[in-house]
């Protein structure tokens, strides 16, 4: 039997039939069928998406890895309190599901609402990472934020 290349990705809008069909298929998701519902939920959901957070698993070149996270609000959501809500539930869903001890997250020097938003989620700044990112023709630093899962959860 050969082996299935499984990935992540992004919805996207030819993603929305296939949601339509779980909701209005019969017997489409086997025992889990609870009845029918609104065809057009999938549609209203993702309309009102206000932007991603994203992770990926990390390691310092060792065998101990660690989470590292990210997000992105579209400018019209920016400035509500959503990217550390969004952050700290991620956070809390990584360290409730997996087993590493470690998150973290980097943030440009100039992305103060950033760094406001990494420490109410509960990150603490360890420190600047220099010349980490070639960006505009020249090299700029990154500051480096992480929460340890003794770390208390700010929800």
């Amino acid at each position: 039997m050969a082996e299935h290349s499984i990935r992540l990705r992004p919805v996207v809008e030819e993603d929305l039939a296939m949601f339509r069909r779980f909701a209005t298929e019969p017997g489409l998701i086997g025992l889990d069928w609870t009845g029918f519902k609104d065809p057009q939920e999938p549609a209203r959901r993702y309309a009102g998406a206000a932007g991603f957070v994203s992770w990926a698993l990390r390691d310092f070149g060792g065998f101990t890895k660690h989470w590292e996270i990210g997000t992105a609000l579209l400018p019209e959501w920016r400035g509500h309190g959503i990217g550390w809500r969004a952050q700290a539930m991620l956070c809390d869903y990584l360290f409730t599901h997996t087993p590493l001890q470690r998150i973290q997250a980097g943030t440009h020097p100039e992305n103060i609402a950033e760094q406001r938003s990494l420490v109410k989620a509960g990150f603490q700044l360890e420190g600047v990472v220099r010349a980490c990112e070639f960006r505009d023709g020249r090299w700029c630093d990154g500051y480096l934020y992480s929460r340890l899962r003794s770390d208390p959860s700010p929800r």
